[in-house]
């Protein structure tokens, strides 16, 4: 199995827990922030259907983060249906780039990377973020899912 191929699966896997917390969320608590100087938990979901686009401007070479600008989405099933949207985008996208061409640097931020090291690292970052959503899940009042495990909402699949 090549590196590209065990990104794409750990991607998948992992996304299917992301939607998973997500959707988790109480319903029309969006605006709910744990601190002031914290994001919103709709800016902080929003912060992971944006990210999937930086998948895709890895994939293609260059990643411009002015080019990812644009407006959040009102509800949470608004931004999981964008999260889903971009998922999809970057996963065709990483799927279609070459081997050679995945292997290759690029500039990210100020950094030289692999594209394929840009893209574990968007993977990770999410992974990170779906944690502290976690936490905004229980103090907005929801339940929180198993996600490697039992939480003390759910048992989960173990």
């Amino acid at each position: 199995m090549t590196e590209k191929q065990t990104l794409l699966e750990v991607r998948e896997r992992e996304f299917t827990t992301t939607l998973k917390v997500l959707r988790a969320f109480p319903k029309n608590k969006e605006s709910f922030k744990p601190h002031e100087r914290s994001r919103s938990a709709g800016e902080l979901a929003f912060t992971l259907a944006i990210e999937e686009m930086i998948n895709v401007q890895a994939a293609e070479g260059v990643v411009d983060f002015q080019k990812l600008s644009q407006d959040m989405p009102k509800t949470m099933d608004e931004i999981i249906f964008l999260l889903e949207k971009n998922h999809a985008e970057a996963t065709q996208a990483i799927t279609a780039t070459s081997e050679e061409d995945i292997n290759k640097t690029l500039k990210f931020g100020t950094m030289n990377l692999r594209r394929i090291d840009v893209m574990w690292f968007m993977l990770f970052d999410t992974i990170h973020h779906r944690g502290q959503f976690s936490v905004y899940i229980r103090m907005a009042g929801g339940k929180v899912p198993s996600i490697y495990g039992p939480s003390a909402d759910d048992p989960g699949d173990m």
